[in-house]
């Protein structure tokens, strides 16, 4: 087993989803405090381990399927490069750091992450076989993580933010079972849960998730509630940029077949990052100065 073997199999490149633990602080104006920068980091690195654990535990669970499938067969534990033995150990030592940090930070993020642990063991076993659970499933991590950044940052979690995150992970979920759909239409091996969906279905849902989304985020930087909070009635303005990022990920969801990795999307496309540095710039402008 080596280091290269090792960094694959627990996905470090998907540890950016886990920035969602800093949302609740970053949305609270509280990112640049200095007594909360350790707990939110260590509450990023413990919900990171998890995942990663997780990410091992799933990959354990799919690696008979995973050596049928002409591009997962790669994947370590289904090509043997890492053992099953070997998988186990490297999955308890991750879960173990991930509980260990998360007590250091609260008690309650802790509980957290077993929750979190629990949820997707059953997924892995049962609940990614049943569409629109499986997603549900996937969305409702990105909850969790949001729950733990404002325990971890001591701030209450806005019903709007808790929406919200809902809707988009939705969206990315559906984004990434498109894929996998066209691939399976194309002769290859994929998720049984795939025969509960189709192109028009899925095609539908996200369209309507995304103008839910739109509505949902123009409510709340309209509302009393955080016009208030922020002290700007400005933040109207961000929605322009949150409008773009959407049609754009459903232009690469829809047009060119580009989601096959929400994250991949996130790291690689440039007007995708190029409207959340705009939205961010414009938000921290609006909190902070």
């Amino acid at each position: 087993m080596t280091i290269t073997a090792i960094l694959r199999l627990i996905r470090l490149r998907q540890w950016v989803k886990n920035g969602f633990v800093l949302i609740p602080a970053f949305f609270a104006a509280r990112i640049l405090d200095q007594a909360l920068v350790l707990d939110l980091l260590g509450a990023f690195l413990a919900f990171s381990l998890m995942a990663s654990c997780v990410y091992v535990i799933n990959d354990y669970v799919d690696r008979e399927r995973d050596r049928q499938h002409p591009e997962k067969q790669h994947r370590p534990l289904a090509s043997g490069v890492v053992s099953t033995r070997q998988a186990t150990v490297l999955a308890v030592v991750l879960g173990g750091a991930a509980l260990a940090l998360a007590v250091l930070v609260q008690l309650h993020v802790a509980w957290l992450l077993l929750l979190y642990l629990g949820i997707n063991i059953l997924y892995s076993i049962w609940l990614k076989h049943i569409a629109i659970v499986d997603i549900s499933i996937i969305a409702s991590g990105f909850l969790l993580r949001i729950f733990a950044g404002g325990i971890a940052a001591q701030v209450p979690i806005s019903r709007w933010l808790i929406v919200l995150t809902f809707l988009l992970a939705l969206i990315l979920a559906l984004g990434k079972r498109r894929h996998e759909f066209l691939t399976q239409s194309e002769g290859r091996q994929s998720r049984p849960v795939l025969d509960g969906y189709n192109l028009p279905f899925i095609d539908l849902s996200m369209v309507f998730l995304a103008a839910v989304t739109v509505v949902a985020y123009l409510m709340y930087t309209i509302s009393d509630e955080v016009v208030g909070r922020i002290g700007s009635e400005q933040l109207y303005v961000t929605s322009f940029f949150v409008v773009l990022g959407l049609l754009r990920f459903l232009q690469l969801a829809l047009v060119f077949n580009r989601t096959a990795s929400p994250t991949r999307v996130l790291l690689e496309d440039r007007f995708i990052q190029l409207m959340l540095m705009l939205w961010g710039g414009v938000f921290l402008y609006l909190l902070y100065f």
